[in-house]
Order: C-alpha cells, then sequence, then structure tokens
C-alpha cells in the first residue's frame, strides 16, 4: 500500500470540479480563450498526477491492492458506514489514466467544433471529469453512487445544448435509461448493507460477508445498472441515439468513458463482492456478452450514417469486456480491462473525425461523402489508422486486447471460438465505409478543407497509446494482472473450469 504525504486522490476529484466552477471568473478576466487555456491547465495537472500515481503503483507492483488510500472518513454521522473513502488499485487506476488523457485529447479537440456558450461548455467537461474520478476511485458505495448520478447531469446537457436536431430527445432518453439503472444498483447497495456485520458501504469491509442468495439477486440488479452504462443489450437502445446527436467531442467522453463506467462496476462489484453468484451464473453474462457482440457488429453492417456505425461499434465492443470479466481466466479478466483501455482511444479517434467529417462535408451519410482523399487528405489518413485501430489490425493495441478476450473465453469452452468471427465483421463495415469515403471518386469539384496543424497533432495523440501498448503491452497489463489473479482464483475456487 502506498502511503503519501497529499491527498493525491481528493486533487484528481475534486480540482477539475473547482476549476468548472471558478471558470465563470475567469471568463470575465480573459475571455474565452482564456477559458479554454485555464481548462487545458487543469487538464494537464490531471494528466501528471495520474501518471504520477499510475507510476507508482505500477513500479509498486501492488495493483492488487488499494494505493493511495484517503479514509474512512465520517461523512454522514447519522449513519453508521457512509463514509468519505477513496483508493486506487491495478483496476481504476488505468481508468483513471483514460480519464486525464482524454480529457486533455476532448478539450483540444473542442477549440474547433465548440463555437457557442464556451463557458459552460467548458465548466460542464471540468465538472464531469472530477465525477468520473470520483466513480474509479471510491471505496464507499454511496460515495460512489453520488459520483455515478452525478456524471449525468453534465451528459445530459451537452446532449441538450450542444446536440443536433434530435437532441432533446436523445438527452431525455439517455437519463431516463441511465438513472432507470442507477436506481436498481442504489437498492442493491442499501440491501447489502444491512446484511453487513457491521452494517456499512465500505466496500473493502464487505468482502466475503454477503450470503449466496443475496448475492443472486444483488449480481442480477447490478446487471440492469452497470448493463445500461456498458450499453449492453438489450439496454443499448439509448447509445447509438445520444451519439448521434452529441457533438463529437462528447461522443468520446460517451464512448470512452460513461462505458467504461459500467464495465469497472461488473469487474468491481459483480466479480469482488458477488464472486459465487458470478461464477455460478457466469454463462448468463458470458451469453449476454456475446449477443451484445454479434449484434452491435451485424447491425452496424447496415448504417450509412457515420457516427451511428461508430457506435454500434462501440456496443460490439463492450460486449467484449463482458465477455473477457466473467471468463474466470487470466486472459479473459486482463483481456477485458485492456480491452477498455484500448476502445477508449480507438472509437474516441474515430468520433472526433466524424466530426471533422461532417463539419467538412456538411453530412455523415457514409453514400454521399465521396473522394477524402483528395479534398481533406490528412482527415483521410487519420480516417484510414483510426478504423484500422478500431478494426483490431495487429499494428495497434486493439488487437491484443480482443485477442485476449477470445483466447480466454476459448479456454472455458472451445464453443466460444465462434466469437473469432466478429473481428471479421468488424473488418468488412469498416472497409466498405473506407472504400465509399476515401478512396471513391468524388462527383463534383474537390474543395480543399482539411485538418489544421493542431487537430491533427490532437488527432494522433489518440493513436500514441494504442501502438505504445501494443509495443510495450506490459505497461497496462503488469498493472492489471494481480488483481485479474485475484478474481481467477476467486473462480478457480467456486466453478469446475
Amino acid at each position: 500500500m502506498t502511503d503519501i504525504s497529499f491527498p493525491i486522490i481528493s486533487i484528481l476529484i475534486f480540482l477539475p470540479i473547482v476549476g468548472g466552477i471558478s471558470i465563470y471568473f475567469i471568463n470575465k478576466i480573459t475571455g474565452t480563450r482564456g477559458v479554454q487555456l485555464y481548462a487545458l491547465l487543469i487538464g494537464l495537472i490531471e494528466l501528471v498526477l495520474s501518471l504520477y500515481a499510475y507510476y507508482v503503483i505500477l513500479n509498486g507492483d501492488s495493483g492488487a491492492e488499494y494505493n493511495f488510500v484517503e479514509g474512512p472518513y465520517s461523512w454522514i454521522t447519522s449513519i453508521q458506514g457512509i463514509d468519505y473513502y477513496l483508493g486506487m488499485d491495478g483496476l481504476s487506476a488505468p481508468l483513471v489514466l483514460i480519464s486525464s488523457i482524454l480529457s486533455v485529447l476532448v478539450i483540444l479537440g473542442s477549440w474547433n467544433l465548440i463555437k457557442e456558450r464556451n463557458v459552460l461548455y467548458y465548466s460542464l467537461l471540468l465538472i464531469f471529469v472530477g465525477a468520473i474520478m470520483g466513480v474509479f476511485t471510491s471505496l464507499n458505495m454511496i460515495l460512489f453512487y453520488v459520483f455515478w448520478d452525478v456524471v449525468l447531469i453534465p451528459m445530459f446537457i451537452f446532449i441538450g445544448i450542444w446536440g443536433g436536431p434530435r437532441r432533446k430527445y436523445a438527452a431525455m432518453k439517455f437519463l431516463l435509461f441511465t438513472f432507470a439503472g442507477s436506481v436498481f444498483m442504489l437498492l442493491a447497495f442499501i440491501m447489502i448493507y444491512f446484511v453487513a456485520i457491521p452494517n456499512t458501504f465500505n466496500i473493502p469491509e464487505l468482502m466475503g460477508q454477503i450470503p449466496y442468495d443475496l448475492q443472486v439477486l444483488a449480481s442480477f440488479m447490478f446487471f440492469l445498472g452497470f448493463g445500461v452504462k456498458l450499453a449492453i443489450v438489450p439496454f443499448h437502445t439509448w447509445l447509438p441515439d445520444a451519439h448521434v446527436e452529441a457533438p463529437a467531442p462528447i461522443s468520446v467522453f460517451l464512448a470512452g468513458l460513461l462505458l467504461k463506467m459500467g464495465g469497472y462496476g461488473f469487474i468491481r462489484f459483480n466479480l469482488g463482492l458477488l464472486p459465487e453468484a458470478s461464477a455460478a451464473y457466469s454463462w448468463f453474462f458470458i451469453s449476454i456478452g456475446i449477443i451484445t457482440m454479434f449484434y452491435g457488429a451485424i447491425v452496424a453492417l447496415r448504417q450509412t450514417d457515420l457516427k451511428r456505425m461508430i457506435a454500434l461499434t462501440s456496443v460490439n465492443h463492450m460486449g467484449f469486456v463482458l465477455l473477457g470479466a466473467f471468463t474466470g481466466t487470466l486472459l479473459g479478466i486482463s483481456g477485458s480491462v485492456f480491452q477498455m483501455f484500448t476502445h477508449a482511444f480507438a472509437v474516441g479517434i474515430m468520433f472526433m473525425l466524424s466530426g471533422y467529417v461532417h463539419e467538412f462535408t456538411g453530412t455523415r451519410d457514409i453514400n454521399i461523402i465521396k473522394g477524402l482523399k483528395f479534398s481533406s487528405p490528412r482527415l483521410a489518413t487519420l480516417l484510414v489508422l483510426g478504423s484500422m485501430a478500431a478494426m483490431a489490425i495487429p499494428i495497434f493495441s486493439t488487437f491484443l486486447s480482443e485477442f485476449m478476450v477470445i483466447v480466454g473465453a476459448i479456454q472455458i469452452n472451445p464453443q466460444y471460438a465462434v466469437t473469432a468471427v466478429i473481428p471479421v465483421i468488424t473488418v468488412s463495415y469498416f472497409l466498405w465505409m473506407i472504400k465509399r469515403t476515401v478512396t471513391s471518386t468524388p462527383e463534383k469539384p474537390v474543395v480543399k478543407h482539411d485538418l489544421n496543424n493542431l487537430s491533427t497533432v490532437a488527432l494522433c495523440l489518440y493513436l500514441l497509446p494504442l501502438l505504445l501498448t501494443l509495443i510495450a503491452p506490459w505497461l497496462v497489463l503488469e498493472m492489471i494482472d494481480p488483481l485479474s489473479q485475484f478474481y481467477v482464483a476467486l473462480f478457480l475456487s467456486l466453478i469446475h473450469i
């Protein structure tokens, strides 16, 4: 366990929240450009702190333990067990790092794409970042729930104000789906609280305390709560609508971070607190994961809207996360977390590119967009590279994460080799998209309109982690594996493999 003299996790949470509130005062002094630079500065501080925390945990070989622990400190004194309690381990540290990296990239990407109500936009963006940090580091279930629901507020406003023509419908659908799921999650938390001795919401103290019958009930209530966030079948329908209407930078947060809340919840709570039920009903979760994988890939084949196609690709990829998590194998569980890491950057760049495609061409219709290699060569090049990352071509680490999940699944049942078909389907619709939009001959005279230098650099940064973790996958896997081994040991003791 890491002992430090300053509350690094609290800083990661509250620095952006305070920054988001104070940004209105910055605007009065500096104007819009100052607001953008202020938001970027906070994002960079978050990135430095996250990298430091990640480095310490990685080099301390303590990913299976909670590090940088703060608390428990009594929060609501009238109710026993509601504490301010924070910590990071091999599951939360990669997600905290993803959050900080994407926050910087989204801020940079927003400079050219967000042109109105900038102060409110960057204020909400920073508050979102702080809340998501709280979700991934909370060790108290009520504290976790508070941050979980706070995340919903900025996202609802993002879609409702800066979204497309059907933004009000998409925002309301997003809110209703995700809030309904969180209610089931809260009810499960309360039931667990009353069986704990002593009564507590603190996650480390609850391990091994929950009886099997309650594990089963809570497991399926978590399925409703986390399944909505992960956008697995049949709770996925809010996602394509939200993505289509949301501005491109916010789609990056939706795919890169919001979906990961669901994956994190399944691993932290289902596997960590409900191991017997998770082992007994692993077949159910694996089945839903495989269905989600096939559904997302097959439906994506039929899409002509570029952004909706990418959104359904996310559904497909989140099926990998659910499948891997419940295999009970080292490759499967580590691959599941690795998949969350790689997906954030691969699909993140695709959503940003879809925004630029729409800005340059006035449409996202794949049948209409033609000859991007002639009109926007930088955009076309990055669209091809981003598609290769989303396709899990072996020059990016997305290949490794999907490969690990598939092999982990085959280890428990050779019939799961059918999942190897999924990448083939993914490749087919991305190649079709590239053929139509990039390599086709334009029907009208070419009007040059390409990415500027800042946008080009910012987009290339999405690919850097995918290249780095292909060359050195241990940077992520050595963080994840110790905790995965703990979950594997639980599974092996509870289920015959």
